[in-house]
């Protein structure tokens, strides 16, 4: 019977083994209960077979047992790392959402300034006809983005004929035919532009130069440019702007009307009074 307890407690110390620390210390206590309510005491799980006490020194061995389960406790308790808290749980809310707000990936770039003064290399052509500046213009216009068109293909879609090309808003129809994105709007002036309007025109002619596109104006009367030359189309006429400088107070005229004076320079107030009661392509 003796053999049979023992043979039973030193299985259940080598299952305690391989638990953790505190639960040794618990099948120790548990060994000690056994073997004393048997009068054998089992040493370990590893050690030589079991030898047999006498209650007396059972009693004599308790309390060093309890005080080495003790020491067992505190050292589980001293290795035993604590508890960090989570990355997340420390981060302010607030914290994070600066982070993310001062982020230069997440931040949207603003606009580079448009320059001061630019000037389209583009390509000059007269107009063939004394009706034909509607397609000259539109023609000198594309040619400063790259594209090719002649006088006579742009004739057609453009609806010109011995009276002209009807308004702005055919320029700018057939530009937008031809330029990737339809990039160009229409702007009528019912009579003298007000200063919105002349505000409005400056900032369409340096958007559209900076983005390498002329804009094309209907115009009608007279002008005078920068050097004191004088332009008249009582009946009506169309001109390019290529350019622009001083942030877009003064504009580049590429006129197709005479190829002796095929540039010359406005400022946009008269630019816009001599569009007047027409419009422009920007």
């Amino acid at each position: 019977m003796e053999d049979t307890l023992n043979h039973h407690l030193k299985r259940q110390l080598r299952r305690l083994a391989t638990e953790r620390p505190y639960q040794v210390v618990a099948g120790s206590a548990a060994a000690l209960l056994l073997a004393t309510g048997t009068g054998a005491l089992i040493a370990g799980a590893d050690e030589s077979p079991a030898r047999q006490q006498t209650p007396a020194a059972v009693a004599e061995a308790a309390p060093r047992l309890a005080d080495v389960a003790t020491r067992s406790q505190a050292r589980v308790a001293a290795t035993t790392p604590a508890a960090s808290p989570s990355p997340s749980a420390s981060a302010s809310p607030s914290a994070s959402a600066t982070k993310a707000k001062a982020d230069p990936d997440v931040t949207r770039k603003a606009a580079p300034k448009p320059p001061s003064s630019k000037i389209l290399d583009y390509d000059y052509e007269a107009q063939f006809t004394y009706y034909t500046c509607g397609p000259a213009a539109v023609r000198n216009a594309l040619s400063a983005a790259g594209i090719e068109r002649t006088q006579d293909e742009l004739a057609g879609p453009l609806g010109t004929t011995e009276m002209g090309t009807n308004s702005a808003q055919d320029t700018t129809r057939v530009l937008n035919q031809v330029v990737k994105g339809d990039p160009y709007r229409t702007r009528m002036f019912a009579g003298t532009p007000s200063a919105a309007q002349i505000d409005r025109l400056q900032a369409d002619i340096v958007a559209a130069v900076t983005a390498e596109r002329g804009v094309v104006a209907n115009v009608a009367g007279t002008v005078t440019d920068t050097t004191g030359g004088w332009h008249s189309f009582p009946g009506g006429h169309y001109i390019a702007v290529v350019g622009y400088r001083d942030g877009g107070e003064l504009v580049r005229i590429a006129d197709s009307a005479d190829p002796n004076l095929p540039e010359y320079w406005l400022s946009t107030t008269d630019l816009a009074n001599w569009i007047a009661t027409r419009g422009y392509s920007a």
